[in-house]
C-alpha cells in the first residue's frame, strides 16, 4: 500500500534504522521512541491489525520478540520492558499496519504507560468470564 508508512519502510522507499530482517519481518528502531532503544517488530505483509494476523505469524512474530527483548537486556542493560500492540484508533494505534513495540524501561525514566483500573463486581467479571470462554 504506497500510502503506508510501514509498507514504505519494508519495501526501501522510506529509510530506517533496521536492526534484523528476514522474508517475514522487519526489525528497526522506532523514528519517535518513547525511551532510547524503543524497537518496532513489523510484518513485512500489509496486516492491518491482530484481528486479521494470522496466528502462526503471530507465534514466529511472538518468538522473534523474545529474541530481540533478551538482546536488549543484555546490550542495554535493561531490567524492564513493555511490550506493546495497539488495535484501533481508539486502542492508540497510529500506522494501520500489524507491528509489536519493544519498549526499553529504567527505574525513574519518567514514561507513563498506563490506564485507569475499572472496580469490578465478582458477578461482572463472571458475565464477562462467561461470553469470551463460549466463544473460545
Amino acid at each position: 500500500m504506497s500510502d503506508c508508512v510501514f509498507c514504505n519502510i519494508i519495501s526501501g522507499k522510506f529509510g530506517s534504522a533496521t536492526l534484523y530482517e528476514n522474508n517475514e519481518f522487519k526489525v528497526i528502531l522506532d523514528r519517535f521512541p518513547a525511551n532510547e532503544g524503543h524497537v518496532l517488530i513489523i510484518v513485512k505483509e500489509h496486516i492491518p491489525n491482530i484481528f486479521s494476523l494470522d496466528p502462526e505469524v503471530g507465534g514466529r512474530l511472538f518468538t522473534l520478540a523474545i529474541k530481540i527483548a533478551k538482546v536488549m537486556k543484555t546490550t542495554l542493560g535493561l531490567e524492564y520492558m513493555n511490550v506493546l500492540q495497539n488495535n484501533g484508533s481508539v486502542a492508540g494505534q497510529t500506522v494501520e499496519h500489524f507491528h509489536m513495540h519493544l519498549i526499553p524501561r529504567y527505574e525513574n525514566d519518567g514514561i507513563k504507560i498506563a490506564y485507569k483500573p475499572l472496580d469490578l463486581t465478582d458477578e461482572q467479571i463472571e458475565a464477562m468470564r462467561q461470553k469470551i470462554s463460549a466463544g473460545i
